[in-house]
């Protein structure tokens, strides 16, 4: 399988949730970020989404390692959040033209509170590579070019999060040169049994009305490190369908 470059970046920020599918409504955070949170935050700086004329994405990041920088801390937050939300676009519109047919969704009658363990003064570094389609397998070094000058620089398509949009991250681009003087992980073991890998099939993840599809890995932090399977290894369950291009 074609491969870029590997690239690292060291994120940040005051707060961090990686929602434990097991507890439900109640947030209780991983130590540290799921491959698919992982893979949102290089999204958010350079993807490339579905192309026309190919019918099929450019590319996907593949997550490889998550390096604990900062051992795991908790905070107790309650949020309030609702239990309601509209319908569709379509409905919006057709208030627009007919604003007697609004029907507002007041927030003191479908709030709901929820308790949150969320993870205080995280910081990782997280390696990854692009996986290119394969129709765009000859275009690896300007995708792995364009990614460095946005990274490098700042830029971003939407604000990073630490699992949640009112977690903003912050992060710095780790060459490859430099990142031999970059503190060691921090000494930290934990087995985290099944680990939610992603939601999407990472195959087909970025095609139009990309359907639910839950894949989970057996997660074990040792000496402060993650190691992430390839989504094509056989260590990353999936669903029995088929989804492959």
């Amino acid at each position: 399988m074609i491969r870029g470059e590997p690239h690292t970046l060291e994120i940040w920020g005051d707060f961090g949730c990686f929602s434990r599918p097991e507890f439900k409504t109640e947030r209780f955070s991983y130590p540290c970020p799921t491959p698919s949170a992982a893979r949102g935050i290089f999204d958010a700086i350079y993807s490339k989404g579905y192309n026309r004329d190919t019918k099929v994405s450019e590319f996907y990041w593949q997550i490889t390692k998550i390096e604990l920088l900062n051992l795991p801390s908790y905070i107790a937050l309650r949020r309030n959040e609702v239990s309601q939300k509209v319908k569709s676009n379509r409905t919006i519109s057709q208030w627009m033209i007919d604003p007697e047919k609004v029907e507002p969704l007041f927030a003191d009658e479908c709030r709901q509170q929820r308790q949150t363990m969320a993870l205080r003064s995280p910081r990782f570094r997280i390696h990854a590579h692009i996986v290119p389609r394969p129709k765009f397998a000859n275009q690896i070094k300007s995708l792995d070019s364009q990614f460095m000058r946005r990274a490098m620089h700042g830029k971003v398509f939407m604000q990073p999060c630490m699992g949640m949009r009112e977690f903003p991250t912050f992060f710095k681009y780790i060459t490859q040169s430099t990142i031999v003087y970059e503190p060691d992980p921090v000494s930290y073991n934990q087995d985290l049994g099944y680990m939610l890998y992603d939601v999407f099939d990472l195959r087909k993840v970025n095609t139009p009305h990309a359907k639910p599809f839950v894949s989970i890995f057996k997660a074990e932090i040792l000496k402060g490190t993650l190691l992430i399977p390839p989504y094509e290894s056989p260590e990353v369950l999936k669903p029995e369908v088929d989804h492959a291009e």
